[in-house]
C-alpha cells in the first residue's frame, strides 16, 4: 500500500459519504486505502464506512469512542499500511488528482506537504485556488500528507490536546525540529464544505474558546517567540484584549453579527471581530488563571 488516507469523524455520516465518494473518482493515484476513525458517532457512520469497504478501494473502520481528534487520528495511523499518510476532514470534496498531486509533491524527500483549503458554502461551489488560499502553516490536517515513518518517529499527535485546536500545529513543530522539509502544493487543493446553516456563530464561538484554552497547553510545550506570535499570546494582543475589548463591546459585536438587518458583508466583518475578541479574552483568562 502506498497511501493511507486518515479521516476522523463524528456524527457526520452524510459528509463522510460524499468524501469517500470523491475518493472513488481519483485518477493517476497510487495504491491507497481510507481509514475512517469513528470518534464516538451515534449516526450511521459505521454503515457508511462498511458500505464503501465493499466498493472500489479498501476502506477500514476504526472505533475511537472517546472524543479527541488527535487520539482518533493516532488510532487511524496505527492501522495504516501506507508508506505515506494523507489527512483530510470528513466535510471535504476531493478533486480527481488530489492523491496524485500530494504524492508528486513529495518527490522522494522527507517532507510535509500541505495543499490549499478552499472553504465553500456547498458542494456545488468549486472555485479554483487563488492567492487568498495560500498558507505558511507547517501542518494543517484538513489537507496534509507526510511519510508515516516521520509521523511515528515524532510521536504522533499529543493526545493531551483534548479540545479543539493546535494539536496539528504542535505536531508540526516537532516534525520541523526533526528536520522535515515543507512544501505547499498548489495542485493538491480541496474544497472544504462550510454550510452556513451549520457553521453558526454558536459553533464558531465554542471552537475559539476551546482553541484559546488549548493555546495555553501549546505554549507550555513550546514557549518560543514563534509560538507566542502564532497563538496571539504576545504583549500587544494581550493588552488589547484586556483594555480595548471590554465585555460590553464583545456583546455588541455578537448581537450585530446575528442581526438580519445588516448587509451580509457587514455581519461577516462584525462576526470576525467578535470571534477574534472572544478568543483574545479567553486567552487572557487562561494564561492568568492556568486553565486548559
Amino acid at each position: 500500500m502506498d497511501v493511507s488516507i486518515v479521516i476522523a469523524t463524528k456524527d457526520r455520516a452524510s459528509y463522510l459519504e460524499r468524501a469517500l465518494a470523491s475518493l472513488e473518482t481519483q485518477t493517476d493515484a497510487p495504491r491507497f486505502e481510507a481509514i475512517v476513525v469513528d470518534n464516538g458517532s451515534t449516526d450511521r457512520t459505521k454503515d457508511v464506512a462498511e458500505a464503501f469497504a465493499r466498493r472500489t478501494f479498501p476502506v477500514r473502520y476504526v472505533a475511537a469512542p472517546q472524543p479527541n481528534r488527535g487520539a482518533a487520528r493516532n488510532r487511524g495511523v496505527a492501522q495504516a499500511r501506507g508508506e505515506y499518510l494523507l489527512f483530510c476532514d470528513d466535510d471535504v470534496q476531493l478533486p480527481a488528482r488530489w492523491i496524485a498531486s500530494h504524492l508528486r509533491a513529495h518527490g522522494g524527500a522527507p517532507r510535509v506537504v500541505n495543499g490549499p483549503i478552499l472553504n465553500v458554502p456547498s458542494y456545488d461551489a468549486r472555485p479554483m485556488p487563488g492567492a487568498a488560499n495560500y498558507s505558511r502553516a507547517f501542518l494543517c490536517t484538513c489537507n496534509a500528507s507526510m511519510p508515516k515513518a516521520a509521523f511515528v518517529a515524532a510521536g504522533g499527535f499529543d493526545e493531551n490536546f483534548r479540545l479543539y485546536g493546535w494539536e496539528d500545529t504542535e505536531l508540526g513543530v516537532r516534525l520541523r525540529a526533526a528536520g522535515l522539509q515543507w512544501k505547499f502544493a498548489w495542485e493538491a487543493y480541496l474544497w472544504h464544505i462550510k454550510a452556513p446553516e451549520e457553521n453558526t456563530l454558536a459553533v464558531e464561538s465554542r471552537k475559539v474558546v476551546e482553541k484559546a484554552r488549548m493555546a495555553r497547553r501549546f505554549l507550555a510545550k513550546h514557549p518560543s517567540r514563534r509560538a507566542r506570535l502564532a497563538t496571539g499570546a504576545h504583549a500587544f494582543n494581550l493588552l488589547r484584549a484586556r483594555y480595548l475589548t471590554p465585555e460590553w463591546l464583545v456583546a455588541i459585536y455578537g448581537g450585530l453579527a446575528e442581526s438580519t438587518r445588516l448587509p451580509r458583508w457587514t455581519r461577516s466583518l462584525v462576526r470576525t471581530q467578535f470571534l477574534d475578541a472572544l478568543y483574545a479574552r479567553e486567552l487572557v483568562r487562561v494564561l492568568k488563571e492556568g486553565d486548559g
